[in-house]
């Protein structure tokens, strides 16, 4: 199973690629890893969800309305409702990492 202390960014991602397609520029795995996830971002902020078979799915997650007090002035105050994207990762995905 995934260890939760396990992260992924961006570099690191674009590193494993390198190494495992040496055919292909790094330069050029960075510009089509930035433009897929462009993508994504804009898919999913225009409320659509974004399944990649093997992978997982991409989704918009709604944050309920809330209250909180400032500690410092201990003054009441609302936030909005909120959005922000949501990653499932897939049974695929999930159990290569055993």
């Amino acid at each position: 199973m995934l260890n939760n202390d396990y992260n992924l960014n961006k570099s690191d991602l674009i590193l494993h690629l390198a190494r495992r397609h040496p055919a292909i520029d790094e330069k050029k795995i960075k510009e089509c890893l930035d433009t897929l996830l462009e993508e994504i971002i804009f898919s999913v902020a225009m409320d659509e969800r974004i399944e990649i078979r093997g992978f997982g799915v991409f989704s918009k997650k709604y944050i309920r309305p809330r209250r909180f007090i400032n500690p410092k002035t201990k003054k009441e105050s609302f936030i909005s409702e909120t959005a922000t994207m949501h990653f499932k990762a897939s049974r695929r995905l999930l159990d290569s990492y055993d």
